[in-house]
């Protein structure tokens, strides 16, 4: 079957033999000419490779890994080295837009001009970001990277040494005859169960898309052959003599050899199943993606103003399902000729605005001395008044009572006479009773005229 497609050329146009450009090799620096280490250059024997084999790349976002594959003496690939990705920025999606800071996903083509052995990072090697498929989708950007310095801005980021031994291994590629090889970026292994996680996600129909070349490397060991017509990619096709893949205009009735045809369905079916055994288990939360332009958007803003030298969250916003915008509460700006330059303005700015304060504020201050001083006058002036009235009316008051004494007769005190004691009871009762004889004898004498 590889035999087969060998023939065809399908599956090695993307590593076609030419001879080496050496106005775009020369001159590099001596980091740029490490030889790969020994232990690297005996894997490769033994896995029948030779060190100026062709190579490919492939990338995995959420595993955080760059692997390294080379030719075999039978055409097929293998892995040689694998490196954990130091950083990249972003979430799990492809790149929308200049200044969304996202790591693009999809199929690149390295060349030996994009090699650069000064880079401001080390070593570097620009993807070809966009490609094809992403300038017929509109999609924007530059100068994305796989560069060293472990730090990232949309590029996928290296320590130094790793970029030492990843750029020699296209280097040596190139030295051997390879005029251009391949770089997949996934955001993760394109497993059923990986794919089940994010079924529901607004990017599972892009990465539908890439899996079907992630699937094609998987059967045959060979990177696929990659075109793109109607706005998508399309893998190991072989269009009609006369006619080439459009990659705004429809696609060609293009065909494929039966054996890949045989092969790749079996694939599938055996995908299938692990892909619905995967909705029934139980898997790792999905990670945070890219939702979509709008985000980007957002995000490309965010960097805008970044780069003039303004003050912004420090991380930058993200989108979320609800329609609303996060962002951190910390702000920052960043430190460049333009950041330093909007930071003398605004300090300027808040100069100004800060006397302009200050000014008001003193000018309130005199209006309140002012008003203060003038009611302690009127409140020394009314108790003057009130002490003075209050004198006043005291005079009054001890002239009208002197007047009130003068006027008034001189009063004479009368000393009454002790009263007699009251005679004993006995001595009332007995008087009681003569008292009534006497008047009993004086009304009989009254009666009979005596």
């Amino acid at each position: 079957m590889f035999a087969k497609l060998a023939r065809t050329g399908i599956l090695i146009t993307a590593i076609a033999v030419a001879g080496c450009n050496d106005s775009s090799m020369k001159d590099f620096a001596p980091e740029a000419n490490k030889p790969l280490p020994d232990k690297i250059l005996a894997d490769m024997r033994a896995k029948g490779m030779v060190r100026t084999s062709s190579v490919m790349a492939r990338i995995f976002k959420e595993e955080g890994k760059l692997e390294i594959w080379k030719a075999k003496t039978n055409g097929r690939y293998d892995m040689v080295a694998s490196y954990d990705i130091c950083k990249w920025s972003g979430k799990l999606g492809p790149k929308y837009t200049e200044g969304d800071r996202q790591a693009p996903e999809g199929f690149y083509t390295v060349r030996p001009a994009q090699m650069n052995p000064r880079s401001n990072y080390h070593l570097s090697f620009n993807i070809g970001y966009p490609n094809a498929y992403d300038r017929a989708n509109g999609r924007t950007g530059s100068n994305l990277m796989v560069h060293g310095a472990c730090s990232s801005s949309g590029c996928y980021s290296m320590t130094d040494a790793q970029i030492e031994q990843i750029y020699a291994f296209g280097r040596d590629a190139f030295q051997g005859g390879q005029t251009e090889f391949q770089i997949q970026a996934f955001p993760f292994r394109m497993t059923a169960a990986n794919m089940a996680r994010y079924r529901n996600d607004p990017n599972y129909e892009f990465w539908k898309m890439l899996k079907v070349g992630y699937d094609n490397f998987e059967i045959t060991k060979v990177p696929p052959k990659v075109d793109v017509c109607e706005k998508r990619y399309v893998f190991n096709q072989v269009a009609p003599e006369g006619t080439t893949f459009n990659p705004t205009g429809p696609c060609p009735a293009s065909t494929q050899p039966d054996s890949l045809k045989s092969a790749y369905s079996a694939y599938q079916s055996t995908y299938e199943a692990a892909f619905n055994g995967a909705l029934k288990a139980s898997t790792p939360a999905p990670k945070p993606t890219i939702a979509g332009i709008k985000e980007a958007s957002i995000v490309s803003d965010w960097s805008k103003r970044r780069a003039r030298g303004e003050r912004v969250p420090i991380d930058p916003p993200s989108l979320n399902s609800d329609g609303s915008v996060t962002e951190t509460a910390r702000m920052g700006r960043i430190d460049s000729p333009a950041g330093r330059k909007m930071a003398a303005l605004d300090a300027e700015k808040a100069a100004k605005q800060k006397a302009e304060e200050q000014r008001l504020a003193a000018i309130e201050a005199a209006k309140q001395a002012k008003a203060q001083a003038l009611a302690e006058k009127e409140a020394a002036r009314a108790q003057a008044l009130a002490e003075k009235e209050a004198a006043k009316a005291q005079a009054l008051a001890e002239k009208e009572a002197a007047k009130t004494a003068k006027e008034a007769p001189v009063a004479t005190a009368t000393i009454e006479a002790p009263a007699e004691p009251a005679p004993p009871a006995e001595t009332q009762a007995a008087s009681a009773d003569e008292s009534r004889v006497t008047r009993l004898k004086n009304k009989l004498l009254g009666m009979f005229g005596g």
